[in-house]
């Protein structure tokens, strides 16, 4: 007789919760093989490893109505054509994550000029156009005919405490974090899994190299969520204003190097490794 499980079993192993496990038969994504007498769901090894697959569609960025496509393609249980429709997909989502990495350095720009005209010393007056209240100061001037505005350079997204912060060194900003412990047990999960070296060398950390200052420049395989990379580090200099981090995306690859105080060196070593 095939062995089954009740949805608190199920919910242990797959990860999901039982509101998720409810949630996913309302929409026809993942329903009970059969019901006991008295009415409780049961489930077989079957719908655990569909829970598998989904929970690795769900960490690749497939949005559920992408994961219920992709599981009627897994439902004929040939394993090719699952992954030539799950590796467009994550083909499509890498061409949207650069779109916004692009986008959003370039805001970060913007706010980083806005920021060193708001700290100048204020009009003695109404605002007018020097103050960067009402008008963009730092804006191009007309290019002049033949010339160009910008040159091929690498995509480099800097994030760090200091490019708005008033003046003052990076040393200065004390070597602590300001996440309670439960949120910090998360944080150092998500780190782990980003950073989870792989034998195939398509995803996670490929190779760690130190940098001159003694900081570390992390390479990860072409299949990363350069997505995920962001946000963690936002996150984490959100957190932890010692760490500055810059995320490199040029034609050697994606890469995140990771930079802290000398006193920040060792929570440097412990979250991110060390050079092999």
């Amino acid at each position: 007789m095939p062995t089954t499980f009740q949805i608190a079993e199920v919910a242990q192993r797959s990860g999901f919760t039982p509101a998720t496990l409810r949630y996913y038969e309302d929409i026809g994504l993942l329903a009970p093989t059969s019901r006991t007498e008295a009415g409780y769901r049961l489930y077989d090894e079957t719908s655990l490893e569909r829970l598998r697959f989904i929970a690795r569609a769900k960490q690749l960025g497939c949005s559920l109505d992408e994961v219920a496509e992709l599981t009627t393609a897994w439902e004929g249980g040939r394993c090719a054509p699952v992954q030539e429709r799950l590796r467009s997909t994550v083909e499509a989502k890498i061409t949207d994550a650069h779109t916004q990495i692009a986008e959003l350095t370039a805001l970060a720009a913007d706010l980083q000029r806005a920021a060193a005209t708001l700290s100048t010393h204020p009009v003695d007056g109404p605002c007018d156009d020097t103050c960067g209240c009402t008008t963009d100061t730092t804006a191009p001037g007309p290019v002049s005919p033949g010339s160009s505005t910008s040159t091929a350079v690498p995509l480099i997204a800097k994030i760090d405490a200091t490019a708005a912060d008033t003046p003052g060194s990076e040393d200065e900003v004390p070597i602590a974090c300001t996440l309670g412990a439960g949120e910090m047990a998360t944080r150092l999960d998500e780190w782990n899994a980003l950073l989870a070296d792989t034998a195939d060398l398509l995803q996670g950390v490929t190779a760690r190299h130190q940098l001159d200052d003694g900081c570390l420049h992390l390479e990860f395989g072409p299949h990363s969520d350069v997505t995920e990379i962001a946000r963690l580090a936002a996150a984490e200099q959100g957190c932890c204003r010692f760490f500055r981090f810059a995320l490199v995306i040029d034609g050697r690859g994606i890469a995140l190097e990771v930079h802290a105080p000398p006193d920040g060196q060792p929570v440097l070593t412990a979250l991110f490794g060390t050079a092999a």
